[in-house]
C-alpha cells in the first residue's frame, strides 16, 4: 500500500510541475529524487509536454498520467520543489507529502485576474517605451495591451482549437491600435502594436525549450519549440490579417 501511495505522490508532483510550466528535466528528477527519498532506489520518470510515465522497478507495471491543460505558474513549482527538498529531508511522510501535493493542486491562480490583467497592461505600455515608442503612446498601449490580454484569457476558455486564442487576441490588438490611432489616441501604431502582443509571445516555452535540448531531452526540446513557433506564426498572423483588410 505505502509502494502504491508513493507512486501516486510522485505522479501527482510530476503532474503539478508539468501543468505548471516546469521544464521536462526538471519534472523527471523531482519524480525520482521523490520515490527515492522513500527508499525506492529503481524509480524511473519519463516526461513529455503532454504525458508522464512513472515505474519503480521491473515487477511492478508503469503508470502513466496524461497532461490536458497547461499554464504558466511558477508559484506552484517553486511550492512543489520544497516538498521535495522536505521529502528528501525527511521531514515529510508518505501522507503529509500527498496532502500538501493535493493542497497544491486544488489552488486557484496564484494572482486573481485583476492583477494579471494590470501586469499585463503595464507591460504592454513598458515594451513600448522600450521599443522607442513615445511617451504618447504609453497610455493606448497601455489600454489595448489589457484588451488583449482579457481576450486572449476568455478565448482560451471559451475555445479548444490550440493557437486560435492568440491569433483572435492579436488581431484584436491591431484593430483596437487602429482605431486609437485614427481617431487621434496615438501616435505610432507599429509601437504600440508591437508592446501590446508582448505578453502574449510565449517567452517561458522558448526558454523551456532551450533548457531541455540542453539537458539532452530533444523530443520535448523540439515539441515545445514547434509550439512556441506555432504561437508566435498565430500571433503574427493576426497582427497581419488585420492589416491586410484595414
Amino acid at each position: 500500500m505505502e509502494r502504491y501511495t508513493v507512486t501516486e505522490v510522485s505522479l501527482l508532483a510530476g503532474k503539478i510541475m508539468l501543468q505548471s510550466g516546469a521544464e521536462t528535466y526538471r519534472v523527471e528528477d523531482t519524480m525520482v529524487r521523490i520515490a527515492q527519498s522513500f527508499g525506492m532506489t529503481n524509480a524511473q520518470a519519463h516526461a513529455t509536454p503532454t504525458a508522464i510515465m512513472f515505474a519503480t522497478d521491473t515487477t511492478e507495471p508503469t503508470n502513466f498520467v496524461r497532461i490536458l491543460q497547461r499554464e504558466t505558474d511558477l508559484h506552484k513549482v517553486t511550492q512543489v520543489n520544497g516538498i521535495s527538498r522536505a521529502i528528501s529531508g525527511g521531514h515529510l511522510d508518505v501522507t503529509e507529502a500527498a496532502k500538501a501535493l493535493e493542497a497544491i493542486g486544488n489552488q486557484k491562480d496564484t494572482y486573481p485576474n485583476y492583477i494579471q490583467l494590470l501586469a499585463a497592461a503595464f507591460a504592454s505600455s513598458c515594451f513600448t517605451i522600450m521599443f522607442n515608442g513615445s511617451w504618447l503612446d504609453f497610455l493606448p498601449a497601455f489600454v489595448v495591451g489589457a484588451t488583449g490580454y482579457a481576450l486572449m484569457s476568455y478565448f482560451h476558455d471559451m475555445l479548444k482549437i490550440r493557437f486560435f486564442a492568440e491569433f483572435l487576441a492579436s488581431g484584436s490588438i491591431g484593430i483596437f491600435a487602429f482605431f486609437l490611432i485614427q481617431f487621434g489616441l496615438g501616435h505610432e501604431i507599429d509601437k504600440i502594436i508591437i508592446g501590446s502582443i508582448m505578453p502574449l509571445v510565449p517567452g517561458l516555452l522558448i526558454t523551456n525549450a532551450v533548457r531541455d535540448l540542453m539537458a539532452g531531452h530533444l523530443v520535448s526540446g523540439i515539441t515545445k519549440a514547434a509550439e512556441a513557433f506555432l504561437t508566435a506564426a498565430a500571433i503574427g498572423a493576426g497582427i497581419a490579417v488585420v492589416f491586410f483588410i484595414l
